[in-house]
């Protein structure tokens, strides 16, 4: 992928956006995502799933499975890798903002 490209999927998915998207495989270093683009797919590593405790194959989601997830990095090396997190605490952040109380004066 040429880098305009690339810039323009990085602008499309922005750090910190929640996104959706299918379950296409597992691997041993985690999961990939269908996120909707041709050269491009979204991976869960393992350490990205849970707030504590480890992950195992077994708690992977099912292949076809749509998650959500929110965009963490991107993979600049290949630039066909959107690095994604599904812990719950990252998450509840992403789709619950929560905004500073207002100062009493």
């Amino acid at each position: 992928m040429d880098s305009k490209n690339w810039e323009q999927i990085k602008s499309k998915y922005q750090l910190g956006q929640f996104v959706q998207g299918k379950v296409e495989y597992h691997t041993p270093f985690g999961v990939f995502v269908d996120i909707g683009e041709s050269l491009v797919k979204g991976l869960i590593k393992i350490p990205d799933f849970l707030d504590e405790g480890e992950m195992n194959e077994q708690m992977y989601p099912e292949i076809g499975q749509t998650i959500g997830a929110v965009v963490v990095g991107y993979n600049e090396k290949n630039s066909s890798q959107v690095y994604l997190c599904a812990k719950p605490s990252v998450l509840h952040k992403a789709l619950v903002p929560l905004k500073s109380p207002a100062l009493i004066v």
